[in-house]
């Protein structure tokens, strides 16, 4: 399959080839029916002949090519509804009747809050034109209404609120929230492209559309992503808040299996300017090594390092309802554990040339000892709950 991707270099273009070489090459296993030989990827530093030749020799078409933020309102007409009759025609002239993808927008609605957009009236003047070109040719025509996009990539004071909040948030810059209650419904990158590959399946989301409500129908003459987030304002800038002090709190946000939490944490890591790429953690050191808390979570506990200089024992305590594991990852080092009113010691030898996980169970008091003359033990250290000064449930005693 052959396939030419129009506005290539534009947020959508950039992530869709990107995934799309991902499986040309083989590093993307998901779809291995799929078979891609080329990704024609247009823009506009090329030249209306790599055009004509990629119209001619492609067997899909992605057109992601449009203007958002002209100079004056004329030119959403002619960038939107211009460049698609001048992408038609030459499929057309060259018998090419290849299924055509189209990005429109929520605004082709024209209605609520786009009743009065001229973007919106191009992007709707853009469909009416695919819509036209299939009854003409019989060629499978996909047209989209994106809501708001957000990801990594995104051209941040542009036309994306997220991408803008993103930004300054990560580069300390101020941002404004005339309205905390509006509410967006967004659409993640990573969702969509995952759509558009359907597209290339034949597994694309059929619809019809009344006003911005999307209406499911396998016969529909619209598409749509399945996978989206109605989310306010001020939620967003809650969230970014919370994401920009993580390294001061250590605490990881609640991130649930694909939830907008989740997207909107990646999407704004990818924001991040390099100062702030790397930051330090506190090192509680004293004469028998350190101890460095790394992550915190609210629900699930912490996650530290633990480095015991050579012939050192660490622990000698005991817990009622916490739990710990240790994982030792270097050095050579052995963990005791006796349960409380007994004298029955269970021993665990580690390494970091066997990584293993050991419990440290509640009602046993344990230690962890540095066998080693020369090297430090290194120890992962996961407790299933935070560290809490008031009501710290550790209690000394030795093991033996």
């Amino acid at each position: 399959m052959k396939i030419l991707v129009t506005g290539a270099k534009g947020f959508v273009g950039r992530n869709l080839c990107a995934n799309l070489r991902n499986i040309q090459t083989g590093k993307d296993r998901r779809f291995p029916e799929l078979k891609i030989e080329e990704v024609f990827e247009y823009d506009l530093g090329n030249t209306p002949e790599e055009l004509d030749a990629w119209c001619k020799d492609c067997d899909f078409v992605f057109n992601l090519a449009g203007v958002n933020r002209p100079q004056n309102q004329e030119e959403f007409m002619q960038g939107n509804f211009g460049f698609a009759s001048t992408l038609l025609d030459t499929l057309k002239a060259h018998g090419n009747c290849c299924p055509v993808m189209l990005s429109s927008s929520q605004q082709a609605s024209l209605t609520g809050r786009f009743g009065n957009s001229e973007y919106g009236r191009s992007k709707k003047a853009g469909e009416g034109l695919f819509l036209q070109y299939q009854e003409e040719t019989g060629a499978k025509v996909l047209i989209y209404r994106f809501p708001n996009l957000f990801g990594k990539w995104c051209r941040p004071n542009y036309n994306s609120a997220v991408a803008t909040f993103c930004n300054n948030i990560a580069n300390d810059l101020p941002i404004t929230v005339n309205d905390p209650s509006v509410e967006l419904e967004l659409l993640y990158i990573d969702d969509l492209v995952d759509e558009m590959i359907a597209c290339l399946q034949g597994k694309e989301h059929r619809c019809e559309f009344n006003g911005l409500d999307v209406i499911p129908n396998e016969n529909g003459r619209y598409c749509y992503c399945p996978v989206t987030h109605k989310v306010t304002l001020g939620r967003i800038v809650e969230l970014l808040h919370e994401f920009a002090e993580q390294p001061k709190t250590l605490m990881i946000p609640e991130i649930p299996f694909n939830s907008f939490e989740k997207k909107l944490y990646s999407t704004y890591l990818s924001y991040l300017p390099k100062e702030k790429v790397a930051f330090p953690l506190k090192m509680n050191v004293d004469d028998r090594g350190s101890f460095t808390e790394l992550v915190h979570t609210l629900n699930c506990g912490q996650v530290s390092i633990n480095i015991s200089k050579p012939g050192i024992t660490k622990g000698q305590h005991w817990h009622n309802t916490k739990w710990e594991f240790f994982i030792v990852v270097s050095g050579h080092g052995l963990i005791q554990e006796r349960k409380l009113g007994t004298d029955e010691v269970i021993e665990f030898e580690v390494s970091g040339d066997n990584i293993q996980a050991v419990h440290m169970l509640p009602g046993y008091t344990h230690n962890i000892i540095n066998l080693s003359d020369t090297e430090n033990l290194v120890t992962v250290m996961y407790a299933n709950e935070l560290f809490d000064p008031n009501h710290p449930d550790t209690f000394f005693e030795p093991v033996m």
